[in-house]
Parts: C-alpha cells; sequence; structure tokens
C-alpha cells in the first residue's frame, strides 16, 4: 500500500524490493574462492558472444517474414541459447558446485565434478566443430550438407546484410573454445580440494623419517670407536720397547 508523506500530503508509492534481485545476482555470478581470474572472465564472456546472433535472429524474423510458429521459434531458440551459455557461469560460481535452493531433493548438496565436467567436455567439442563447419560452409557459399546457399541467405542479401551477419555470428567460433578453458579451470579446481594431502617425510634411515612425519627430532646413532688391528699394536710396542 502507498504511504502518505506527512510534509506534502503525496501518496508515496513503496520501495521496490529491490534487496532479493541483487542477491541473487550476486550469488548468481559471484565466483567462488579458488576460481581464477582468467577462468571467470571466459566464463563472463560465454554469454557475451551468444548474445548478438541472438539479437539478430528477433528482428531478422519477426519484421522479415514467418509464420507464427517460426516467430515463435525464434525466441523461444535465443532464449534457450542464452540460457545454455550462462551455464559456463555456474563453472566459476557457488551453484556450480552445490545445487541452489530452488531444486528440490537436491537442494545444498554437493555437485559430482563429472556431473558438470563430462556434459560440459562433450558441449565444447561439440560446439567447436559445428560453429567451424558451419563457417567454412559458409565461406564456401554452401550449407552443412553441401547444397548452395538459398537466395534468401543473409550473406547473399548485399554488403549490408553479410557485413552485419558476420558481425553477429563470428563470436559464436569462441563459444567452445571458451567454454573448454572454463571445464579444465573446473576440473582442476575441484581436483585440487578432494586430492589426498601428502605428508612431507625427513630423508635419512627408517627411525629418522618416522620420527620426521610425527614432527619430532630424530634419533643420531652414536659411531662405534675403531679399534686398531693386532699386528700395528705389536708394531707400536716394539719401536717404544728399542727406542
Amino acid at each position: 500500500m502507498a504511504e502518505i508523506d506527512r510534509s506534502g500530503g503525496v501518496a508515496v508509492p513503496p520501495p521496490m524490493p529491490t534487496g532479493r534481485l541483487r542477491a541473487a545476482w550476486r550469488a548468481a555470478h559471484a565466483p567462488v574462492a579458488g576460481a581464477p581470474r582468467w577462468a571467470s572472465i571466459a566464463a563472463y564472456a560465454v554469454p557475451l558472444v551468444v548474445l548478438p546472433s541472438s539479437l539478430w535472429r528477433l528482428p531478422a524474423t519477426l519484421l522479415h517474414g514467418g509464420g507464427p510458429g517460426v516467430k515463435v521459434y525464434v525466441v523461444c531458440l535465443s532464449i534457450a541459447a542464452e540460457l545454455v551459455a550462462f551455464t559456463a557461469v555456474g563453472l566459476v560460481a557457488s551453484w556450480g558446485e552445490r545445487f541452489p535452493r530452488w531444486i528440490p531433493w537436491l537442494r545444498g548438496r554437493t555437485v559430482p565434478a563429472l556431473l558438470a565436467v563430462i556434459p560440459a567436455t562433450a558441449a565444447a567439442a561439440f560446439l567447436t566443430v559445428l560453429w567451424t563447419a558451419a563457417f567454412v560452409a559458409i565461406f564456401r557459399g554452401v550449407t552443412l550438407g553441401g547444397a548452395p546457399t538459398p537466395p534468401d541467405f543473409p550473406t547473399r542479401q548485399g554488403v549490408w546484410s553479410t557485413t552485419t551477419f558476420y558481425i553477429c555470428y563470428l563470436p559464436l567460433l569462441l563459444w567452445g573454445p571458451l567454454l573448454a578453458v572454463v571445464t579444465y579451470a573446473y576440473h582442476r579446481r575441484r581436483r585440487a580440494r578432494h586430492r589426498p594431502h601428502v605428508r612431507h617425510r625427513t630423508r635419512g634411515t627408517t627411525r629418522g623419517r618416522a620420527a620426521g612425519c610425527q614432527g619430532r627430532t630424530p634419533r643420531t646413532t652414536p659411531q662405534r670407536r675403531v679399534r686398531p688391528a693386532r699386528s700395528a699394536l705389536r708394531t707400536q710396542c716394539s719401536t717404544r720397547w728399542w727406542s
């Protein structure tokens, strides 16, 4: 409900609940402890390299033809592409290591490392091969199936259409490599946390190693006194007698 200002008597709308939105935004984007800076930059760059192509599809379809079904499909495709690209941020955020609260039966539990590493690695390889092959085919003037590109293809609609298409779609070549870099950093970070602690042992005998592991000073074995041979004793005694 609106509150009344006592000074002027004007109704003032209640403040917007932006605190929860800011907290959710920070929780979704804040890097987790141990994530290197280069991995965070690569993760944040993934949604940005997908965004131009998603924005290009909307006016190209909504304004230049296509039935209602095609328009709904393109809008859903653009939204789905951004959501899939945003999952790369989870590889450097806390919700990539623990399930969020809104997921039933899994909230708060630790995400298995392989559950994130295997799909991310497969997706990185698939996206790299897909967009590389797609642009090789576009540069050759054919589709992925080998047929010539249709007359209404953007690269055949003039200089302006071709330039806009390449500016918006060429960043997709970085999607796969960036995802691979972030996946490697995620795998290395999770493996380092679960690696068993290696104890440092002191060099020397078995007794010295055991004492070093327990934090004590190793004992030193006293050296035995070496006795001279009997022949040397006889020679020494005879020398003293005759002298």
